[in-house]
């Protein structure tokens, strides 16, 4: 749960609907960076 704060100290709305949609943004923009930053491996040998 560290890595949510990152995009913001905290839940910013206080509806419950809001605040999993808010969850739900920040967990895909976490893993997209995911993405973008592993390396590819590939075999050479």
């Amino acid at each position: 749960m560290r890595c949510l704060k990152v995009f913001g100290e905290r839940i910013a709305s206080r509806d419950p609907d809001r605040q999993t949609a808010e969850i739900h943004i920040r967990v895909t923009l976490i893993n997209r960076f995911n993405a973008l930053g592993a390396a590819e491996i590939e075999r050479v040998a």
